[in-house]
């Protein structure tokens, strides 16, 4: 029996994974963002411990059994967050998200200062990422700076919490600007442009590894393993997580994620960096393997602001609007930016915001709803187009994951605008937990063969030519707007 964590953004996750694949039990418990000031996007550490406490004591209650059969962890997260520790390892603010806007200076800062910046670490210095955020606490929050003795991503503190090792892995550590991601090693020449080295660093495994053991005292508070060690894998960060879940762990295998950010997604074999487009280069969680990668940084979230915003009952009341409005109707509904929260791939612009353009006394809350989804899922297809493989490694198949795959009407919209086959798989929702889980099981010992299977195929969307011209169309303006405004946003 394995246990996957998946630390995300509003929740966490727990999953008990069976060695025939089956999924035992699930548990969930809520987060928070602190949104202090503008830009800002921060949680506290304590909140996921106090997450994982609770469900921990979920899965006690409903699968003791299970869950003393457990032979090791596997650990998903949000990637790039900034939690600093002091020498005692006590956490010395609220950690800085993924979604975090406030360190565009720092980013041109590091750029002027490593020339070479996307040939190392395969990405563009962007706020997002985890360097630029110390060199902005190193700015305003000196003493803290100097009170730092280790930086951890958010899963990884949570490994140090479970085991009282500091240990990263390749796929979350590509994400921090500090990784020299072809040689899968940190990069002495990234972490002094940021005033670091190596010790403020854990130290790297594989995310199939054994990285270190549960603390006993933990094991026999939650019924873990039986009183044996209790092993804990590398793990990944969560989009990695969630190709291995979903077993695309082959070159041109891929997804698109719905999740609160959106991701396209594609494995590699190989080093493949676009920085130019502001295409993500990482490792992949698996040994010798790598993936390209775009992300926005409102998807899901986009369509639960608008959900609340316009007094929608949730979020599938708002999609079914959208649904409604007939495909004839589209060409005269609003225009919508998604960029609630500035904008990674492709723009690259912390500072880029939301719009809603075109609006009439004509329009309602079913046709808000639709140009919400709809510019989504154009923001996507903008990320879609800056994947660059070579003709040796064709894209194979591209899974529909996250939250937002529970809508077969988006997931087929998406495959639409894409012009591009997109298959929704069994369990697709449980991805980052379950590759989590899948991990843990490759350390030890399981086969990739063996472990990272596809699921079964729930349904596979085919893109349709009827409406195609009408896409291309309106994507065509959207990407017109955003160039319109570009210069304005503040």
């Amino acid at each position: 029996m394995y246990l996957g964590l998946d630390l995300g953004t509003s929740e966490l996750k727990a999953l008990l994974l069976a060695g025939d694949h089956r999924i035992v039990g699930v548990a969930r418990a809520p987060l928070t963002v602190d949104r202090p000031q503008p830009l800002w996007s921060e949680q506290a550490p304590g909140q996921w411990w106090q997450a994982l406490e609770q469900v921990m004591g979920e899965l006690r209650g409903a699968h003791a059994e299970a869950l003393s059969a457990v032979q090791a962890i596997g650990l998903s997260g949000q990637m790039h967050g900034a939690t600093l520790l002091d020498a005692a390892g006590e956490v010395l603010r609220p950690a800085i998200l993924w979604n975090d806007g406030r360190s565009g200076p720092q980013c041109e800062a590091l750029a002027r200062a490593v020339p070479r910046l996307g040939e190392i670490a395969g990405n563009l210095a962007m706020p997002g990422f985890t360097a630029p955020k110390l060199l902005w606490v190193r700015e305003h929050e000196p003493e803290i700076f100097n009170r730092t003795a280790r930086v951890l991503l958010p899963k990884d503190w949570l490994r140090f919490m479970l085991s009282g090792e500091a240990v990263s892995e390749m796929s979350d550590a590509a994400g921090t600007l500090w990784l020299d991601v072809g040689a899968r090693d940190w990069s002495d020449e990234l972490l002094a442009a940021t005033g670091l080295t190596r010790d403020h660093m854990p130290r790297l495994v594989e995310g199939s590894e054994v990285s270190a053991q549960l603390k006993p005292e933990l094991a026999a508070r939650w019924g873990v393993g039986n009183g044996g060690a209790v092993l804990i894998a590398g793990g990944a960060g969560d989009n990695a997580a969630s190709a291995v879940g979903m077993g695309l762990v082959e070159p041109g295998q891929g997804f698109v994620s719905l999740g609160t950010s959106g991701v396209v997604f594609v494995s590699t074999d190989r080093f493949l960096p676009n920085p130019a487009q502001a295409m993500h280069a990482f490792c992949h969680a698996l040994p010798k393997r790598w993936h390209q990668m775009s992300v926005m940084l409102s998807a899901a979230s986009a369509v639960s602001w608008a959900a609340k915003t316009f007094r929608f009952a949730d979020e599938a009341a708002l999609l079914e609007a959208a649904a409604s409005v007939a495909p004839a109707q589209r060409a005269r509904c609003p225009l919508f930016l998604p960029y609630l929260s500035g904008e990674r791939s492709p723009h690259n612009n912390p500072n880029a915001q939301g719009v809603l353009f075109g609006l009439t006394h004509a329009h309602g809350p079913a046709e808000i709803a639709y140009a919400v989804v709809e510019g989504v899922s154009f923001g996507l297809r903008d990320g879609f187009d800056t994947l660059r493989l070579p003709a040796d490694m064709p894209l194979r198949e591209v899974a529909l994951v996250g939250g937002g795959a529970r809508s077969v009407w988006w997931g087929q919209l998406l495959a639409d605008i894409f012009q591009v086959p997109l298959t929704l798989y069994a369990g697709s929702e449980t991805g980052g937990a379950l590759g989590a889980a899948r991990l843990a099981w490759l350390a030890d010992g399981g086969a990739v063969v063996e472990v990272c299977t596809l699921p079964p195929v729930k349904q596979q969307l085919v893109p349709s030519s009827e409406g195609a011209d009408g896409h291309r169309t309106r994507h065509a303006r959207f990407q017109v707007l955003y160039m319109a405004l570009r210069d304005q946003f503040r």
